[in-house]
């Protein structure tokens, strides 16, 4: 920190620093008073007492000193056994603070030092296999960056300077924010209100045309004057809300594939009550080929192409298996998979919550009212990247004192949405521990057992490079599943902005390659790299299946066909939590 921070000098200081700590104070008591009238203690506090007389500040504070003290002392140990770390470009410790400070320049080096150390001997461990060295790299690597010095106040120097200029005001309300995000059971990563559906998120003009209790198709507005014969609808994950594919217009894959000439239809999912507590993969996959169906019989078309994002893209494969079991496959002409998995042997990080207890957690959560709360698989998804979705928030949010900024896609992450217990425990029964889908016959559809191998529908599949949730390699099995065409597309970027990655944007790259390789290895080693976004790409190879196209009149305006409009865009189920 620089020689100009304010420092404590004369009594005023002291005494308003006593207030701080008794305002604080305050407010966690509130807080804990709160809890006890809900009849339940605080989630993560643990809060089943006052832990210091509130009449005393200055007892407040000597707990937290004594807190901290313990908390240097470890510190220091470490710092001794380790000297020095090399240069990384890491943004945790970006403040030039924490290179001109040498005090702070030996916690950041020592810090990096004792990481790779950590993280290398989990690769050295012998005598454990493949999976319990997973686990144990996982385990690690969360240790490793909840122990950054960044996450803590009297380690991190942009922390420390903050708190003496604003004189402890961040902290106090970095607290308002932690007992908010704690009465919400989720981290802020957006700030509210800046952002709101059908003002500047979803706000592509459509129709919902057709709804069931599980959800609802809607219609969106053709903005051309000619549109593809044949109509597109796309299935986005139930464990999210569809607008991921509909944020800002600037970044909307529907829009923009409107404005390609596309007659498009979007699934919106309900959020599970307990009215649809007993729906499970049969009635996905049965909700999907009902949205077909309403499509084909409205626009009077033989078929239609489908787009499955992550689990409805594993959805859209048993789909298309038991369409093709019963002789119905020609009622889809092309299938896009978005980052989705059909084997899992290796799907990654999310392996590891699977295990026996896992399953008997979510089972205990969803006892009473058959419903697994969102926030639960937010959580979980935010695990596998905690130092971004997490430790960023505690840091910005907690010590700094700061809002989040504004991000749509953030804004997204926290709109959970809850789902079906007993389907959430069986897909990851049946297709995460025992990899049923691949397996003929393993896994029935209405009755039907389904073969993935019997699909020669023309697929399109795309993977992200950096996929935390659908790695590149699992999705890229796909390929050797289907029987029919496939193009294969590996995109910069993960599982989100892998996807959603406008043309205009000219952001990332994809790689392809139009040669016949047998592995994922064998794709790299022969790709193409273009700059930008694989959307083109994807629409060419759309377009080149059938360009011929039609009047956008008639039943391709939403509404104007003999399904008539039941509400605006993007519709009530999306909205419901």
């Amino acid at each position: 920190m620089s020689d100009e921070t304010t420092t404590m000098t004369g009594p005023e200081d002291w005494q308003h620093w006593a207030l701080v700590m008794a305002r604080a104070n305050q407010m966690l008591l509130e807080a804990w008073a709160d809890s006890l009238g809900k009849a339940r203690q605080m989630p993560g506090l643990g809060l089943a007492q006052p832990p210091v007389d509130a009449s005393d500040p200055m007892q407040w504070m000597s707990a937290g000193a004594e807190a901290w003290s313990k908390g240097l002392e470890g510190w220091s140990q470490m710092l001794g056994q380790y000297a020095s770390a090399g240069e990384a470009r890491d943004r945790r410790f970006g403040s030039p603070e924490w290179r001109e400070n040498p005090l702070f320049d030996t916690v950041r080096q020592s810090y990096l030092a004792i990481s790779d150390k950590l993280l290398g001997t989990v690769e050295e461990i012998e005598g454990i296999d493949d999976k319990a060295r997973d686990r144990l790299r996982f385990a690690t690597r969360g240790f490793v960056d909840a122990m950054s010095p960044a996450n803590f106040l009297a380690t991190n120097p942009e922390v420390m300077k903050r708190t003496l200029d604003t004189r402890g005001e961040n902290l106090l309300a970095g607290l308002r924010n932690m007992l908010t995000d704690i009465q919400r059971g989720q981290v802020t990563q957006s700030p509210d209100g800046a952002f709101e559906l059908g003002r500047n998120l979803a706000v592509t003009p459509g129709k919902v045309v057709y709804e069931t209790p599980l959800f609802q198709l809607i219609h969106y507005a053709p903005s051309t004057p000619e549109v593809l014969g044949t109509p597109l609808v796309i299935f986005p994950p139930w464990i999210n809300r569809f607008y991921i594919l509909d944020l800002t217009p600037e970044k909307s894959f529907v829009k923009w594939t409107i404005d390609q000439g596309v007659s498009l239809f979007m699934v919106s999912w309900k959020s599970a009550d307990e009215s649809i507590r007993d729906i499970a993969m049969d009635d996905y996959a049965a909700a999907q080929a009902e949205a077909i169906d309403v499509i084909r019989d409205l626009l009077d078309v033989p078929s239609v192409h489908a787009i499955g994002y992550c689990v409805a893209g594993t959805t859209l494969a048993a789909t298309l298996a038991w369409l093709a079991a019963k002789g119905e496959a020609d009622k889809v002409a092309s299938a896009t998979f978005f980052t989705a998995q059909v084997d899992f042997e290796d799907p990654g990080d999310l392996k590891l919550f699977v295990g026996d207890e896992t399953m008997a957690t979510l089972k205990q959560l969803t006892a009473e009212d058959g419903v697994l709360d969102g926030r639960v698989m937010a959580a979980t998804f935010n695990l596998l990247r905690g130092r971004d979705l997490i430790w960023n928030y505690v840091v910005n949010n907690y010590l700094m004192g700061n809002d989040p900024p504004p991000f749509d896609l953030l804004h997204w992450n926290g709109d959970v949405t809850n789902l079906p217990g007993e389907w959430h425990r069986d897909y990851l029964d049946r297709l995460y521990r025992q990899n049923l889908l691949v397996k003929p016959g393993a896994i029935s559809i209405r009755g039907v057992p389904i073969d993935l191998g019997r699909i020669e529908t023309p697929a399109y599949v795309q993977a992200g490079r950096e996929d935390h949730i659908a790695p590149a390699g699992s999705v890229w099995k796909l390929t050797r599943t289907l029987k029919g065409p496939t193009r294969f597309v590996l995109a910069g970027s993960g599982h989100i902005a892998g996807v959603v990655n406008p043309p205009a944007a000219n952001k990332y790259q994809y790689w392809t390659n139009n040669g016949a390789p047998a592995s994922l290895d064998e794709f790299v080693a022969g790709a193409t790299e273009h700059k930008g976004s694989w959307w083109p790409d994807w629409i060419e190879w759309l377009n080149g299946l059938d360009g011929k196209t039609v009047k956008a009149e008639g039943a391709r305006i939403p509404g104007d066909g003999k399904r008539k409009a039941i509400e605006d865009a993007p519709g009530r189920y999306v909205r419901t939590r």
